[in-house]
């Protein structure tokens, strides 16, 4: 592809870095801009930025949020004993659609997978072990994705607190085997978390 702009060259360029994004896509997208008013495009560049510089991690859930604590943390109507576990932010956005769950997360950051190099240290665990030997949980419920990776990494969590007396579940297999939580459908993904089930009973699947 030849640009006739060095400018409008490293701008595609850049643009075609993101996911699912091609360089005929990212040519359009840049070139939509050029069309806009400079105030639309400058407040676009300004909310990326503050996105990068100025968002934060919850102290207590690891979601992202703009302050130490995020909303649902701190929000005195959710139930503080139920923490729904989830690899990824993203999977904190697909559940909040349902308005099926009402306790806090706790987001892992990722899933256990030696393939990758991703060993338990490298996520979110240690924290979520501490909260429960504070001895206010009383469940915790496993919506990690049906994969390999993810049978995994609650199999390792289960492994360090079910000498805890708390109450271990995992979502419904309305989730098909291999599906990511975050493109899942509403419907399915908001049955799967009110039928969830025993993780015990899980293992035996």
């Amino acid at each position: 592809m030849e640009f006739s702009s060095k400018l409008l060259e490293r701008a595609v360029n850049e643009v075609s870095q993101l996911p699912g994004i091609g360089k005929r896509t990212a040519l359009r997208l840049v070139l939509h801009l050029l069309k806009q008013p400079k105030e639309q495009t400058s407040a676009l560049s300004n909310s990326l930025k503050a996105v990068r510089e100025d968002i934060k991690f919850c102290k207590s859930c690891h979601n992202i949020s703009d302050v130490e604590l995020c909303e649902i943390c701190n929000n005195p109507h959710r139930k503080e004993e139920v923490i729904c576990v989830v690899e990824d932010i993203r999977d904190v956005m697909a559940i909040e659609t349902t308005a099926s769950f009402k306790g806090l997360y706790h987001v892992l950051g990722g899933k256990i997978s030696p393939m990758d190099g991703i060993g338990p240290h490298d996520l979110n665990i240690k924290s979520l072990i501490e909260k429960v030997k504070e001895g206010h949980i009383q469940e915790l419920v496993f919506a990690l994705s049906s994969t390999m990776e993810g049978d995994t990494t609650n199999f390792y969590i289960y492994k360090q607190i079910q000498e805890y007396n708390i109450e271990i579940s995992t979502i419904a297999r309305g989730i098909s085997v291999g599906d990511e939580l975050e493109y899942a459908d509403e419907i399915t993904l908001g049955r799967s978390i009110i039928n969830r089930v025993p993780f015990e009973s899980s293992l035996k699947l």
